[in-house]
Parts: structure tokens; sequence; C-alpha cells
């Protein structure tokens, strides 16, 4: 009888672990915000996965780019990516010149991410065309930060040979490598504060430049999913004045595949938990429930969109 019942019992374990479903969310670098801000999605999931038989875990990546190609290919079945990043990918253009990727599918906004270029304030750079003749890292490989600097660098006509470094170092590297005098700053699309801004500017004396002339309101009305923005004061350490500048939105994305109960299980269950999801991150603050719809440059998904319709915002 003993042994019977331990059979049942493991009988039962695997019928729970056949029906489990996965949710492998692609993230970032663990110094930025996309991988925190997986993890405290993830962790709203896996709150109620005994009720759901959901579970949900993070993978920390190279960003925009990456996660929307592992999309793609199938290795997730949910990313967080810029907004630009996935417009240029669902039209097939630049990065994903004539190979679009029409099955991209958007589940919710998230926050804004803020251009930002991060110098030493001794090399005395105060405006983008300062930085020629420079040490500066774009942005990691194959990140929306690097992808958004080499689009900005076309409307100036910047080339990277124009740089006396043009390094493409992950965040981590990107924040030693500033700290050690190896750089002279950095570009960064992000929500703020970053912590790796934050641990520079205790290091030494640093200056964000603003990011402000007619070239770049033309850049910002030549595309879409940009729109003007202001780095608050106060933030770090030496910054006392709002510094401005242009932002994407980070979208929580997956693809038309995914299943509706998987998409509109993960909407419902970080809408049930909205106000707490806010006070995780500073760069929660201005999220709205209508932001979460705002700013989309791929299709929602069927069932966000059901979701968000029984709620009123849509």
């Amino acid at each position: 009888m003993k042994y019977l019942s331990i059979l049942i019992y493991i009988s039962f374990l695997n019928v729970q672990l056949f029906c489990m479903d996965f949710i492998t969310l692609g993230t970032g670098e663990i110094n930025g915000t996309y991988y925190p801000t997986g993890n405290y999605l993830c962790k709203f999931i896996n709150q109620i996965k005994k009720e759901t038989n959901i579970r949900c875990s993070v993978e920390s990546t190279g960003g925009s780019v990456h996660n929307i190609n592992a999309i793609r290919d199938g290795k997730f079945n949910f990313a967080i990516s810029q907004s630009d990043t996935i417009y240029q990918a669902i039209n097939g253009i630049n990065t994903f010149d004539k190979k679009p990727i029409k099955k991209l599918r958007s589940v919710m906004g998230l926050y804004s991410e803020l251009f930002t270029l991060v110098t030493r304030k001794d090399v005395f750079i105060r405006n983008i065309e300062d930085i020629k003749g420079k040490r500066i890292n774009l942005g990691s490989t194959k990140s929306g930060s690097e992808f958004s600097t080499l689009e900005l660098f076309k409307e100036y006509g910047i080339n990277r040979s124009d740089l006396l470094i043009a390094s493409s170092l992950q965040v981590e590297d990107t924040e030693d490598a500033f700290i050690d005098n190896k750089i002279d700053g950095f570009f960064f699309m992000v929500g703020h504060p970053a912590n790796n801004i934050k641990n520079p500017a205790k290091a030494l004396d640093i200056f964000i430049v603003p990011i402000q002339d007619k070239i770049i309101d033309n850049f910002i009305q030549k595309y879409p999913y940009f729109s003007k923005a202001i780095i608050p004061a106060f933030l770090y350490k030496g910054v006392n004045k709002p510094i401005p500048t242009f932002s994407v939105k980070a979208v929580l994305l997956t693809s038309e595949d995914t299943s509706d109960i998987l998409v509109y299980t993960f909407v419902k269950t970080i809408l049930d938990n909205f106000e707490e999801f806010k006070t995780l991150h500073p760069s929660y603050k201005y999220i709205t429930k209508k932001s979460l719809v705002e700013g989309l440059s791929a299709p929602l998904h069927k069932a966000s969109k059901k979701y968000f319709k029984e709620i009123g915002l849509l």
C-alpha cells in the first residue's frame, strides 16, 4: 500500500509537470533595467503558478535586437525590446533589411527609455558632434542603445571612424571602463535612474549631454516611435538640472503564435498587481494603465487586446 501511494504521487507530479506551461522571458544585461523588470514581471506570474500551472523564468541577453531574433526563432516566447527596434523589425528595414518579422506582437507597453549620453565632465563634450576624436561606447552589440546611436549618427553624418575609439562594450564593462578612464563617454537608452550611471557619478564628475537641436527635432518628426523627453534633475550626483533628450517605449513583446491563455494570464496578472509593480523601480513611476497601450509599434496580441477591452482601455 505504501509503494502504491508513492507511485500515485509520482504519477500526479508527472501530470502536473506535463501540464505546466513555461514562459521564457528575454531581458537585457544584468546591470540594465530590462533584467530587473523581467524578474519583477515573472515574480507576479510565479506567485500564482499553482493555480495557473504557468511558470516564468528570465534570461539575461544582449538586449532588443537579440530578443526580437529570439522571439522569431522560438527561443523565447516573451521578451522586452525598444519600440523603435520593433518598428524596424516588423517593417524589415535597417538591421532587419528585407527580412520583416511580421509575427511580432505587443503584449503591453512598459516604461519610457531615454536616450542618454554620459561623459566625463573634464573632456568637455557638450553636444553630439563634440564626440568626434573621443573614446565613446556606442552601446552593447545588438542592443537597442547601439541601434539608436547608429541611427542618430546618420542624421549628423558621424561615422565610427570619426571617433578615437568606438566600442560596443557590455553594460557592466562600460561602467568599469568609464570609471577607469578607458572611455570618455557612453550612449545608453535606459529608464532612469540607472545604476550604471549612479555608480560612476559617485566615483568621478560626470556630465549628461543635452540632446537638443534642429537635427534632433527633425529626427523625432521623421520617426513616429520617438518623442521628446526630459531626464529629471538630481537623479545623479552633480547633475542638478533637467536634461532634454528623446525617448522610446520599452515594450513587452511576443509572437502571434503564443497561446491566448499565456498572454491573457500574463496581462491580467500584471494589471491585478499594477500598483505594487509601479513601486518596484523608479522608472515605473509615470506608468499609467492607459500608457500600457500607447507607443506600441507592433499590433497588440489578440489576447492582450481582449483583456484591455474588458477593462475599458480599448
